[in-house]
């Protein structure tokens, strides 16, 4: 299946729990190739969307819809071809960097060849080299959530689902694991990734902003500050969320 060819569109969803309303009529597109950034504080919806698109969970109404080459495909046809990171810590405590990498290396069924190829390109890119022997529990928080893309990489997976990676990460670490995401960016990954940091919305190629559910914009980092006169993601935002009817 060529990377190129997938998109995902996401057509009027809504989700409600009882009296809370988690998505409110969400539409957007993603292409493959491209890292996206949803963008919003705690509540805006961003789990939500990603437990919808990934089937986790049913929509209350609208749909998601998978394509390739312009036509739509089953669900299953893509869904070995997705790695997801959830926001709770996924690894094993007791099992080091290299452990982890060789139970993934099984998991995938990669051959030998192509994982050790794989495993010295990415470890070196995530600069864990000097921790192989590292338990996983024994990591800084930064030093984790790189071993948890690198382990999800390895299978080259055609989209990522990547749910606030960054949280609580020291801001060197951040930087590499942006480098991480656009190295898997540039390799035609599609890349969508939620975060409260309004910071990380200028290294998106794309970002969708939220909150309590609805979108309040789409579009290029650039041209959304053009576009609404603003200098940063902190005052677009605060600007926009007063413009959307409740």
């Amino acid at each position: 299946m060529n990377k190129k060819d997938i998109e995902i569109h996401i057509e009027n969803v809504s989700k409600r729990f009882k009296e809370i309303l988690a998505l409110d009529d969400v539409s957007m597109r993603f292409e493959s190739g491209k890292l996206y950034g949803i963008i919003g504080p705690a509540g805006a919806g961003k789990t939500t969307l990603f437990r919808v698109m990934l089937g986790l969970m049913n929509a209350s109404q609208g749909a998601v819809f998978y394509n390739k080459n312009g036509n739509k495909i089953p669900f299953e046809e893509i869904q070995e071809h997705i790695a997801y990171m959830p926001q709770s810590q996924s690894l094993y405590a007791d099992l080091s960097v290299d452990e982890h990498l060789d139970f993934f290396r099984k998991l995938y069924g990669l051959d030998n060849d192509e994982y050790e190829q794989k495993k010295r390109e990415l470890v070196q890119l995530a600069r864990l080299n000097d921790f192989l022997d590292r338990p996983a529990g024994k990591l800084s928080g930064g030093m984790y959530k790189k071993l948890g893309l690198i382990c999800a990489l390895l299978r080259s997976p055609q989209i990522m689902f990547l749910d606030e990676p960054t949280n609580g990460v020291d801001p060197i670490s951040r930087r590499e694991f942006w480098n991480l995401l656009h190295d898997a960016k540039n390799k035609g990954i599609m890349i969508l990734m939620s975060t409260a940091y309004m910071d990380e919305a200028e290294r998106c190629i794309s970002v969708v902003l939220m909150e309590n559910g609805r979108v309040l914009a789409v579009g290029a980092p650039d041209d959304l500050l053009k576009q609404y006169n603003c200098r940063n993601f902190d005052e677009l935002f605060l600007s926009r969320r007063g413009s959307v009817d409740d």
